[in-house]
């Protein structure tokens, strides 16, 4: 589902992919770990379009993604090839990114109206659907303001649904909330994981909800992945120092 093949990304002096290459399967469930800095993130942005390469390649679901090899040389995707790309990845932030004059089924039905031209109706069931997925069937009529922050990012979880990606991102999607708050976000997260065949990567500090979630697990430092395996593997039993020394700060490893 997606594949990179020796990605570079900087920031001026800053390099913060190195020669990366990712292979992730369609439905796969990965979850990137590693210290603040490390690229993580920066990943998310790059499949969201967010953030050009500096270099390599990008395939997603058989096409190409930033770079277009043509006659032999590699060059930046159009605008409208982009847009179309984008359309099949969703996103959910650190920060909810509602809109603060909707209610939350119109924040969920808005963009199904706008962007995929779906009827009112059709737009109406399906967040009602997803609003029940997400525990939030009788908060349909408040507005953001109304809503605490775990509400919130269920909500911004529905929206993103909405749009019927093959590939959900999610950017440390809890670290925004009071502590109390965060078990109710990973619980649904970890439902839709057990129950979605789309394709999920998740960018997180939380070890115990990685091990939960994850088939695979990726610990990155300085822009490369130092170690992967399944969550038993990298929990249990990593084999890098560096991936010890930085499980150690969160959980107890062999």
């Amino acid at each position: 589902m997606i594949e990179f093949q020796n990605v570079h990304k900087s920031f001026g002096e800053l390099k913060v992919l190195d020669d990366l290459n990712l292979h992730v399967e369609p439905g796969e469930k990965l979850a990137l770990i590693g210290p603040s800095g490390s690229g993580k993130t920066t990943i998310l942005r790059i499949l969201m379009t967010l953030e050009t390469l500096s270099s390599g390649r990008i395939i997603v679901d058989g096409d190409y993604l930033w770079h277009e090899e043509k006659g032999g040389r590699l060059v930046v995707a159009s605008d409208a090839h982009l847009h179309k790309m984008r359309n099949g990845i969703g996103m959910v932030f650190q920060h909810f990114n509602l809109f603060p004059h909707l209610t939350a089924i119109q924040n969920i039905e808005q963009p199904q109206i706008l962007v995929r031209k779906t009827s009112k109706i059709e737009a109406r069931e399906k967040a009602m659907e997803l609003l029940g997925l997400v525990g939030l069937s009788d908060k349909q009529n408040h507005f953001p303001h109304e809503l605490s922050g775990g509400q919130q990012q269920r909500v911004a979880i529905a929206r993103s649904l909405a749009m019927d990606p093959k590939i959900m991102l999610f950017d440390e999607v809890t670290s925004a909330l009071d502590p109390e708050l965060v078990d109710e976000v990973l619980n649904v997260l970890r439902r839709l994981a057990a129950d979605s065949d789309t394709t999920m990567l998740t960018v997180t500090h939380e070890m115990h909800f990685a091990r939960d979630f994850a088939d695979r697990v990726l610990f990155f430092d300085k822009g490369k992945i130092v170690e992967a395996g399944k969550p038993e593997e990298i929990f249990t039993h990593p084999k890098e120092e560096r991936t010890r020394n930085f499980l150690s700060k969160f959980i107890t490893v062999s």
